[in-house]
């Protein structure tokens, strides 16, 4: 058992803090109030080789593991770059493991290089207005014709659809009522977005303004059948497989953000003087300071444990699903203590960490649910009855 980094997780964390050392508070802050996609910030991770880091060395990525991508969004976000930062990228580093795990030699030569190169980039269509997290209720369907697929229905809360040129797309190529197992039928796609045959509308939300969120309207857009993911009706076993990488990701990203509103409070706990004192020197300002730092590590370990798991080949979904849970709570936790140790200044976009607060909703949110995640191990783990 080792708790230190590899030395190609130290390399790795290094060269991304003096990335995002170029990527101050303040440009983020910028990015935030514009509503505007940082495609410098992107470009700068793009150039630096680092979209490619869990990807192949043969179609030019680093070929390392989740562990070290891990460490790399951890880094992005602590920077305070938070989840704005890290969701820039975020769909790039993980999105194509699909296509990594099933795809073909020619699939993977073809799709690959360009999402590591920062020529294209990619989102995530899967979840539908009605589905939610009952992923075998999907109804956009994607129907036969001749060498082609037309798409067809509605997604939600699709990241990055504004700025994608590509999208992994989850849609039901054999009707729920013809296939033996509800989970049969569902097929993969990666391929072009076709903007003439599907409306891109974007969603009105609390944060993490700088990446759009969407809704997508499919209306017969035509799909290669070459851009299918595997076997036709395989895409739910195939979606799974980059779900564990999701949260392990999104655990680390959270972990980050925690990390940096705990910095920020503690600066301004030593600076601050009132009743001619720091209020750091108070305990009721300490506690829940360090208590922040104690949960932000534990979930930590938990995600490192993970993340191990995962590139060892090991089945990881408790572990997964465990370190996205404590990670986003420790950080939601973490942001709100630093806006309370800020007192009124916390509210004022100036200091940051009203930004932070807004952002560390995400991670408690998605990808799943915090009690699809307690259903989860109170089932698998514990055995307890199903209870839905």
């Amino acid at each position: 058992m080792q708790f230190a980094p590899t030395s190609d997780q130290a390399q790795i964390r290094t060269l991304v803090e003096a990335l995002c050392r170029r990527f101050d508070d303040a440009y983020w802050q910028r990015q935030d109030e514009a509503a505007a996609f940082p495609e410098d910030f992107y470009r700068a991770v793009a150039d630096a080789g680092l979209l490619g880091i869990a990807m192949p060395a043969a179609h030019g990525g680093a070929g390392l593991g989740i562990a070290e991508a891990a460490t790399m969004m951890r880094a992005i976000a602590e920077s305070g770059a938070g989840m704005a930062g890290a969701s820039s990228v975020h769909m790039n580093i993980f999105g194509l493991q699909p296509v990594v795990v099933f795809g073909t030699d020619a699939q993977r030569a073809r799709m690959l290089p360009p999402v590591i190169r920062g020529e294209a980039k990619l989102c995530f269509c899967v979840t539908e207005p009605d589905a939610g997290l009952n992923t075998t209720q999907l109804k956009t369907r994607a129907e036969r014709d001749g060498d082609r697929y037309l798409v067809s229905g509605t997604k939600i809360w699709i990241s990055t659809a504004q700025v994608a040129s590509k999208a992994l797309v989850l849609a039901r190529t054999t009707p729920l009522e013809h296939v033996k197992r509800k989970t049969d039928g569902l097929s993969l796609f990666c391929t072009d977005l076709d903007r003439r045959r599907v409306e891109i509308r974007a969603i009105r939300k609390h944060g993490r303004h700088a990446v759009d969120s969407n809704m997508m309207f499919f209306d017969a857009m035509p799909v290669p059948a070459a851009d299918r993911i595997g076997a036709e009706g395989d895409g739910f076993r195939q979606i799974l497989h980059g779900l564990n990488a999701e949260r392990i990701l999104i655990a680390a990203e959270a972990v980050g953000l925690g990390f940096a509103a705990l910095r920020r409070a503690t600066a301004y706990a030593k600076s601050r003087i009132v009743f001619d004192r720091p209020i750091g020197q108070n305990q009721g300002i300490q506690h829940p300071l360090a208590r922040c730092w104690m949960n932000l590590e534990a979930a930590s370990l938990m995600t490192a444990k993970a993340a191990s798991l995962y590139d060892a080949g090991q089945d990881c979904g408790a572990e997964a699903n465990a370190a996205k849970y404590l990670a986003a709570e420790a950080a939601y936790s973490a942001c709100e203590t630093a806006v309370m140790t800020h007192g009124g200044m916390g509210y004022a976009a100036e200091y940051h960490v009203e930004r932070y607060l807004r952002e560390s909703l995400i991670p408690r949110i998605a990808p799943v649910s915090p009690h699809m995640i307690l259903n989860h191990i109170a089932e698998r783990i514990l055995g307890l009855p199903r209870s839905y």
